[in-house]
């Protein structure tokens, strides 16, 4: 008897990058945000500098604050989305939210006024961020995990070399050479960088779908019998986010890494070039380090990333010329390559597939958190003892971090 094959069937024969079609289309969908996202939020730091005239402390306290929200609605959307079992609804609210504020940075002249869009566009971020994760690990089993965060990692970050591109163009045609940013530069990017944004929203309602009574993942693959807690998350999971908190109260808001550059005297359009390197690099590695660590294992990887990350992050600290800085943010690139989706992954290895919310909310929650003293601590260091200084701390309190990921982290 010939029977049609149910829609679970008909995904797995529509597989994309022989994966489910969620994480391709909800690689789509970060491809576009981001574009939007790099072309208006990027530069932000430069526009509070030289539109605004704003002190480094002010552009380290936006940076902070709404990172801070980010992650407390993070930790929230991710537990409702545990507990009601819509992922996709969560998601589209908040891609919503983002694509609707963001017009507001055309009129926008005090940095009061950028702090409440950037505000808005981060409550966006954590409603959708916890929830676009969990329906990724719902759609991929544990041993395609890596591969997974690793093509929509490189797929939203191939949308912030779109959108910085773009950028670069504006410049390049609204002002030409200089080192700072003009208040028209800037209302083109804004202008242009909100139609992406939409888009996303319409390709995430259309062709994303919940995955209801998620099965596979759930094997003796995904989680050791230790970490398959009766009640609660696994003691690795907390202790790998008690790691997190010590690595980003070094990794403070990368508004400071563009402020360097341009402190070492890189013209506008060669910071924003160097944005485009470093996101070309981030996207030409992720999904091979994701698929690495598939084979080798999450942990070694993550190694290999924060180690990249002290060397760069002290290169910061040392640089003194321009063709210096080039260098570094390329290497910034490999970092993030090499760590944001292996990370992701990382998490989904160590919780059951029924608390995924709330873990990828807990995640990012941590990171967002600590990311506020972080950032109001670069600024201060900055403003009071040399550009040089937040770079230190931060090659710092990664050795020590990653010392006890080694030591206290089992794989």
């Amino acid at each position: 008897m010939n029977t049609l094959p149910d829609k679970s069937t008909q995904a797995i024969r529509r597989r994309i990058f022989r994966l489910h079609p969620n994480v391709f289309f909800l690689g789509i969908v970060s491809l576009l945000t981001d574009v939007s996202s790099e072309m208006i939020f990027t530069l932000v730091p430069l526009f509070l500098r030289n539109v605004l005239g704003s002190p480094t402390t002010v552009v380290g306290l936006v940076g902070g604050i709404s990172e801070s929200a980010d992650a407390l609605f993070r930790i929230v959307s991710g537990w409702v989305s545990d507990r009601i079992g819509q992922r996709k609804l969560l998601a589209v609210l908040g891609y919503s939210i983002s694509t609707l504020v963001k017009p507001f940075m055309y009129p926008a002249s005090s940095w009061g006024a950028v702090l409440a869009i950037r505000f808005g566009d981060r409550i966006g971020k954590g409603v959708r961020s916890s929830s676009r994760d969990a329906l990724i690990a719902d759609s991929v089993t544990a041993s395609e995990r890596g591969r997974g965060f690793g093509l929509h990692r490189a797929m939203d970050t191939t949308g912030a070399v779109i959108g910085l591109a773009i950028a670069a163009l504006i410049v390049y045609l609204v002002q030409g050479g200089g080192y700072q940013l003009e208040r028209d530069t800037y209302r083109w990017m804004v202008i242009i960088g909100s139609i992406p944004a939409a888009l996303a929203v319409l390709v995430l309602v259309m062709m994303v779908h919940e995955r209801r009574g998620r099965t596979a993942g759930r094997n003796s693959t995904d989680q050791s019998a230790e970490d398959r807690p009766q009640a609660g998350l696994s003691t690795r999971f907390k202790v790998f986010l008690g790691i997190m908190v010590v690595f980003t109260l070094g990794n403070s808001s990368d508004f400071f890494v563009i402020l360097r550059a341009q402190d070492i005297q890189a013209p506008l359009i060669q910071v924003v070039a160097m944005l485009v390197l470093h996101n070309i690099t981030h996207a030409a590695i992720a999904m091979p380090m994701g698929i690495l660590s598939d084979r080798m294992g999450r942990k070694r990887v993550i190694i290999i990333g924060w180690t990249v990350y002290a060397l760069v992050y002290l290169g910061f600290a040392l640089a003194t010329s321009v063709w210096q800085v080039w260098l570094l943010f390329v290497a910034y690139g490999v970092y993030y390559g090499v760590v944001e989706g292996v990370a992701r992954a990382f998490v989904a290895d160590m919780v059951p597939p029924e608390q995924r919310g709330i873990a990828y909310g807990l995640y990012h929650g941590v990171i967002g958190l600590t990311l506020l003293p972080a950032s109001v601590l670069a600024g201060w260091l900055w403003d009071t003892v040399n550009p040089a200084a937040p770079f230190y701390l931060g090659a710092g309190l990664a050795f020590v971090a990653l010392l006890a990921l080694i030591t206290l982290i089992r794989e």
